[in-house]
């Protein structure tokens, strides 16, 4: 790396992974900006977390991803900030994000895969965080 980056709170650990899954099909869409706005208004885990720090987590986490080992940096950020207790948080989060506009790119669900396995979420688990995300973002 060649900038220091700032250290995440486990409320930015939580964004930054929701942030990630945003990007990772190299096109970030409004309903997904939407799923991650929403979930910093309104779950509890946010409680007192400043929006405005939404955009200085996205900014860090763009510049991770610059770097050729960014994923891995940002991982190693996510993992030493998060308690272990919130990591199928995190992975729901991230679910939700991916689930937002109604269809899963090969990419985000590579980025989803990499996720369960650098948060360790058991597969069994997983499965049903993903059938929550995909049962809430159903449409008519």
């Amino acid at each position: 790396m060649t900038h220091t980056l700032p250290a995440f709170s486990a409320q930015d650990a939580l964004v930054a992974i929701m942030v990630t899954v945003s990007i990772s099909d190299e096109s970030i869409r409004t309903s997904e900006l939407v799923a991650i706005e929403r979930q910093v208004n309104h779950m509890p885990i946010f409680a007192n977390y400043d929006m405005d720090a939404v955009r200085e987590v996205a900014e860090t986490v763009y510049k991770l991803m610059e770097e050729d080992d960014g994923l891995d940096t940002l991982f190693a950020m996510v993992r030493d900030a998060l308690p272990e207790r919130l990591w199928e948080t995190a992975y729901a989060l991230a679910c939700d994000v991916a689930a937002a506009d109604g269809s899963l790119r090969q990419e985000e669900l590579r980025l989803l895969e990499e996720v369960r396995h650098e948060l360790d979420i058991d597969r069994l688990h997983a499965a049903a965080i993903e059938w929550g995300a995909r049962a809430r973002h159903l449409t008519l």
